[in-house]
Protein backbone atom coordinates (compact mmCIF):
# COMPACT_ATOMS: atom_id res chain seq x y z
CA UNK A 1 0.00 0.00 0.00
CA UNK A 2 1.74 2.98 -0.87
CA UNK A 3 1.90 6.21 1.49
CA UNK A 4 0.54 9.36 1.58
CA UNK A 5 2.72 12.47 1.00
CA UNK A 6 1.87 13.16 4.98
CA UNK A 7 2.49 10.12 5.56
CA UNK A 8 5.64 9.48 4.18
CA UNK A 9 6.51 13.05 5.73
CA UNK A 10 5.61 11.64 8.91
CA UNK A 11 7.79 8.88 8.87
CA UNK A 12 11.00 10.41 7.88
CA UNK A 13 10.28 12.69 10.80
CA UNK A 14 10.95 9.61 12.91
CA UNK A 15 14.62 9.25 13.74
CA UNK A 16 15.10 6.51 11.82
CA UNK A 17 18.77 5.13 10.47
CA UNK A 18 18.79 5.86 6.54
CA UNK A 19 20.86 3.91 4.08
CA UNK A 20 22.80 6.00 1.59
CA UNK A 21 23.00 4.70 -1.52
CA UNK A 22 25.39 6.64 -4.39
CA UNK A 23 27.06 5.69 -7.45
CA UNK A 24 30.38 3.86 -7.93
CA UNK A 25 32.97 4.14 -10.79
CA UNK A 26 32.29 2.12 -13.28
CA UNK A 27 34.35 -0.53 -12.29
CA UNK A 28 32.18 -1.34 -9.82
CA UNK A 29 29.42 -3.79 -10.10
CA UNK A 30 27.40 -2.06 -7.52
CA UNK A 31 26.61 1.23 -5.23
CA UNK A 32 28.64 2.27 -2.06
CA UNK A 33 25.28 1.83 0.38
CA UNK A 34 25.68 2.46 4.12
CA UNK A 35 24.05 3.75 7.00
CA UNK A 36 23.81 7.28 7.81
CA UNK A 37 21.89 10.02 10.33
CA UNK A 38 20.17 11.80 8.04
CA UNK A 39 17.37 15.11 8.59
CA UNK A 40 15.30 17.54 6.69
CA UNK A 41 14.90 21.00 6.60
CA UNK A 42 12.60 23.38 6.30
CA UNK A 43 12.98 23.64 2.53
CA UNK A 44 12.17 19.57 2.17
CA UNK A 45 15.69 19.01 1.31
CA UNK A 46 17.20 16.05 2.82
CA UNK A 47 20.73 16.39 4.24
CA UNK A 48 23.38 14.15 5.30
CA UNK A 49 27.32 14.81 6.84
CA UNK A 50 29.87 12.80 6.19
CA UNK A 51 33.84 13.15 6.72
CA UNK A 52 34.86 15.33 3.55
CA UNK A 53 37.62 13.20 2.70
CA UNK A 54 35.75 9.83 3.11
CA UNK A 55 34.62 7.39 0.20
CA UNK A 56 31.13 8.88 0.59
CA UNK A 57 32.02 12.48 0.13
CA UNK A 58 34.15 11.84 -2.95
CA UNK A 59 31.19 9.19 -4.67
CA UNK A 60 28.42 11.94 -3.97
CA UNK A 61 30.60 14.54 -5.25
CA UNK A 62 30.98 12.56 -8.00
CA UNK A 63 28.29 11.25 -9.18
CA UNK A 64 25.87 14.78 -8.09
CA UNK A 65 23.19 12.52 -6.79
CA UNK A 66 22.46 10.37 -4.09
CA UNK A 67 19.53 7.76 -2.71
CA UNK A 68 18.07 7.40 0.65
CA UNK A 69 16.18 4.13 1.89
CA UNK A 70 14.87 4.79 6.01
CA UNK A 71 12.60 1.66 6.75
CA UNK A 72 10.38 0.17 9.58
CA UNK A 73 11.60 -3.19 10.07
CA UNK A 74 8.69 -4.63 12.49
CA UNK A 75 5.33 -4.82 11.90
CA UNK A 76 3.81 -3.48 9.57
CA UNK A 77 6.73 -3.20 7.74
CA UNK A 78 7.43 0.48 5.89
CA UNK A 79 9.69 2.41 3.85
CA UNK A 80 10.49 5.60 2.43
CA UNK A 81 13.14 5.42 -0.74
CA UNK A 82 14.43 8.89 -2.30
CA UNK A 83 16.74 9.69 -4.60
CA UNK A 84 17.68 13.24 -5.98
CA UNK A 85 20.58 15.57 -7.31
CA UNK A 86 22.90 16.89 -4.68
CA UNK A 87 21.58 20.64 -4.57
CA UNK A 88 24.05 22.18 -2.24
CA UNK A 89 27.46 21.09 0.00
CA UNK A 90 29.05 22.91 2.39
CA UNK A 91 31.40 22.53 5.18
CA UNK A 92 29.27 21.23 7.93
CA UNK A 93 28.06 23.16 10.75
CA UNK A 94 27.82 23.30 14.31
CA UNK A 95 24.39 23.48 13.89
CA UNK A 96 24.27 20.93 11.57
CA UNK A 97 26.02 18.64 14.02
CA UNK A 98 23.74 19.57 17.00
CA UNK A 99 20.37 19.00 14.73
CA UNK A 100 21.41 15.64 13.99
CA UNK A 101 22.85 15.05 17.62
CA UNK A 102 19.51 16.20 18.99
CA UNK A 103 17.11 13.86 16.89
CA UNK A 104 19.10 10.58 17.34
CA UNK A 105 20.68 11.32 20.54
CA UNK A 106 19.73 11.90 24.24
CA UNK A 107 20.36 15.73 25.42
CA UNK A 108 23.59 14.35 27.61
CA UNK A 109 24.59 11.79 24.73
CA UNK A 110 24.22 14.54 22.10
CA UNK A 111 26.35 17.09 23.97
CA UNK A 112 29.12 14.40 24.09
CA UNK A 113 28.81 13.69 20.49
CA UNK A 114 28.75 17.87 19.67
CA UNK A 115 32.10 18.20 21.41
CA UNK A 116 33.34 15.08 20.08
CA UNK A 117 32.89 16.34 16.64
CA UNK A 118 34.89 19.47 17.41
CA UNK A 119 31.92 21.38 16.19
CA UNK A 120 32.29 24.33 17.55
CA UNK A 121 31.74 28.44 16.25
CA UNK A 122 30.61 28.19 12.94
CA UNK A 123 31.97 25.20 11.92
CA UNK A 124 33.01 21.87 12.20
CA UNK A 125 36.22 20.42 11.02
CA UNK A 126 36.28 17.75 8.17
CA UNK A 127 32.96 17.36 7.67
CA UNK A 128 30.50 18.22 4.89
CA UNK A 129 27.34 18.15 4.42
CA UNK A 130 25.26 17.40 1.22
CA UNK A 131 21.90 19.11 0.92
CA UNK A 132 20.09 16.66 -1.60
CA UNK A 133 16.17 17.77 -3.49
CA UNK A 134 13.70 14.94 -3.34
CA UNK A 135 12.97 14.13 -7.03
CA UNK A 136 11.36 10.33 -7.12
CA UNK A 137 9.83 8.60 -4.09
CA UNK A 138 8.78 5.03 -3.43
CA UNK A 139 7.30 4.76 0.04
CA UNK A 140 4.76 1.84 0.49
CA UNK A 141 3.50 -0.07 4.07
CA UNK A 142 3.30 -3.48 3.24
CA UNK A 143 0.25 -4.21 5.81
CA UNK A 144 -0.07 -5.81 9.08
CA UNK A 145 0.75 -9.62 9.73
Amino acid sequence: MSLSAAERDAFLAESRVAGIAVARSTGHRGPLNVPVWYWRGDDGDLRVFTGADSLKARLVGRAGRFSLLVQRTEPTYRYVSVEGPVVGSAPTTSQDVATVAARYLSPDKARAYVERTGATGNSSDGLVTFRMRPEHWYAADLGAL
